[in-house]
């Protein structure tokens, strides 16, 4: 039986000191199928490690509907046949810049500000919860002769509270559903994050992306002995719609990893292999210091500006990381596997088939709900999606300014039929008032939730009120539209016919491509989407969601994993919420690679 403990000094296996050389890889931001490719480049770069986040609300969208939990276990059974170890960060919180930091939505509209505390309602939703999972967990330890050897308690919770006996609870629920491996937590290198979150007996490991040598004399002053341990080396960063990329320079990140090894330390790379955020996602952040300003929703890509990109290719980050664990490796390397094959030759594909939102929402939509005041996402149990609210303005009455009070995120508005204007929550009023009677339809859509901070769980939708002039407008009936209700059998009975309309059409478009089944075909690792024109909306490649696109970029292409494309005829789907461009999308070999990618590495 193999035995992984945390000694003074150092990890150990069977007695022998260890150096975890680690790298961050979602299993759920990574096509199945993909998996092997991605955990080898892994292994290539010189790892002996991979961690994985696990979202509670991927798996239990609703309430009792636990679902593909078994996906874990896949993965972690992947990770073993290459050869590398595992350490599992189950949350039940985990930030990841994943929608609603992977807590269900029904969790945080029941509990709110309870959730993350003592609150024994929370405690038993948790516990059911880690009932179900960890059992994939558990029967993969390295006692049982599986991969897994650090399992995390919570996540980054000193950046948040301060309910020790919580994190305590937490920690001997762990133990009671059979967790043997040495537990740990992980902060920033900060007195109150510590402090707020750290778990006496348990291991404490820093976050950080510089400065290694004055982090860890901090996580020292908080626990004398014990490995140090780098648990997030940020080397690279996410990005937001309407931002400007981030870019982390290889060299300087390849210098800042190298002085957490010079420290005896052992590290993980936050993101070694990033991914995408499929399926809407992805989640958002508060600008300020207090995590109370702007809303700054996450782009689809979660290429993370990692090693191995989000297409699969190594680059020039890579490339010198490799040459910094290769010092450190016990052997030789293994040799990077084949380089991904994108799509071979660019094709257009033209969306001839239409329906309307309304059309749409009546084949996929939930039923309507009528109430005095506007129900959130929360209370029509809608995750990711829209909702449409219909509300009546009396009359007569003059012209008076409309506006949403509270709304998240954004609003598409029409007035008796005609588009009236966009309102955000910066700008939540229509540039034009509004006379009485008229009714008045808003198409609300949440663009993710906050994942970190103390905005962490805040509702969707219209969560305050629709106003005239001062007065509140009541008799709101709205319905939800989930992404999830984008099944292929269900969208198979939506009334479609011609596009109609023409530039600035919203609703369903649907069209097909055909390919052959070579390598640069539907044999192909990825491909790319693009959609010059078209404002705001979601994309399918035979009924697999790829996610958000959105003109304000930064990101133009959505990733395409090879494995959705198929020999013959290929469906595309794109829901256009704000108005479309010319009937038609591009798919191609996806993103350019880096300067100095991958072929630098082989030379």
């Amino acid at each position: 039986m193999t035995d992984f403990t945390v000694g003074d000094d150092c990890f150990r296996l069977d007695g022998k000191p260890v150096r975890l050389l680690s790298g961050a890889l979602h299993y759920f931001r990574v096509h199945e199928e993909q998996w092997d490719h991605r955990l080898a480049m892994l292994a290539a770069m010189g790892l002996n490690c991979v961690e994985t986040y696990v979202p509670w609300n991927l798996h239990e969208t609703r309430e009792g509907e636990v679902r593909g939990v078994g996906a874990l276990g896949r993965f972690l059974d992947a990770a073993e046949r290459a050869g590398l170890w595992a350490i599992v960060r189950p949350g039940p919180y985990i930030c990841a810049e994943w929608e609603n930091g992977g807590l269900p939505v029904w969790v945080t509209g029941r509990f709110g500000r309870r959730v993350r505390t003592r609150d024994a309602e929370y405690l038993a939703v948790v516990e059911r919860w880690f009932r179900e999972l960890l059992p994939q967990v558990v029967q993969r330890q390295v006692s049982r002769g599986g991969p897994v050897i650090l399992v995390q308690a919570e996540n980054e919770y000193g950046s948040y509270g301060s309910d020790a006996v919580y994190l305590e609870w937490l920690a001997g629920l762990l133990r009671r559903c059979g967790v043997t491996v040495p537990l740990f937590t992980s902060d920033g290198p900060e007195d109150h994050m510590l402090t707020g979150g750290s778990v006496p007996g348990l291991l404490a490991t820093a976050n950080f992306g510089s400065g290694a040598r004055e982090g860890f004399e901090v996580l020292r002053r908080h626990q004398p002995k014990g490995p140090l341990m780098c648990m997030e080396f940020w080397c690279g960063w996410f990005s937001h719609w309407g931002s400007e990329p981030v870019h982390r320079g290889p060299e300087q990140a390849a210098g800042a990893l190298r002085e957490i090894l010079e420290c005896g330390a052992s590290v993980n790379l936050y993101m070694a292999h990033g991914g995408t955020n499929f399926a809407g996602w992805a989640g958002a952040n508060r600008s300020g210091p207090h995590q109370d300003g702007a809303f700054l929703p996450t782009v689809t890509s979660y290429d993370y500006d990692a090693p191995v990109d989000e297409y699969g290719r190594a680059t020039e980050k890579f490339r010198l990381f490799r040459k910094v664990l290769a010092e450190y490796a016990e052997g030789p390397l293994p040799a990077l596997p084949p380089e991904p094959v994108g799509l071979a030759v660019p094709v257009r594909v033209e969306l001839a088939e239409w329906s309307g939102l309304g059309d749409v929402l009546e084949a996929l939509g939930d039923p309507e709900a009528e109430s005095g005041v506007p129900p959130t996402f929360e209370d029509l149990g809608v995750d990711r999606g829209l909702v449409r609210y219909r509300v009546a303005v009396p009359g007569p009455r003059q012209p008076y300014p409309l506006g949403v009070s509270g709304l998240r995120d954004r609003a598409v508005v029409s007035v008796d039929g005609v588009r009236a204007g966009v309102l955000t929550e910066e700008c939540a009023t229509l540039p034009e008032p509004v006379a009485g009677p008229a009714e008045v339809e808003l198409w609300v859509e949440s663009l993710g939730r906050v994942n970190y901070g103390p905005r962490l769980g805040e509702p969707k939708g219209v969560t305050v009120g629709v106003m005239h002039e001062r007065q509140y407008l009541h008799g709101v009936r709205a319905r939800g539209l989930r992404l999830d209700a984008f099944e292929a059998d269900a969208v198979a009975a939506v009334r479609f016919g011609p596009v109609a309309g023409g530039p600035g059409t919203t609703g369903l478009f649907r069209g097909s491509f055909t390919l052959d089944g070579t390598p640069g075909g539907a044999g192909a690792d990825h491909a790319g989407v693009e959609l010059p024109g078209w404002t705001r909306g979601f994309v399918w490649v035979n009924g697999f969601c790829l996610g958000r696109y959105w003109s304000v970029g930064p990101q133009r292409t959505l990733y395409v994993p090879g494995p959705v494309l198929r020999e013959g005829v290929n469906e595309v789907w794109v829901l256009e919420l704000e108005g479309s461009g010319e009937p038609r999308v591009e798919l191609g070999p996806g993103a350019p690679v880096a300067p100095d990618a991958s072929r630098a590495v082989r030379g």
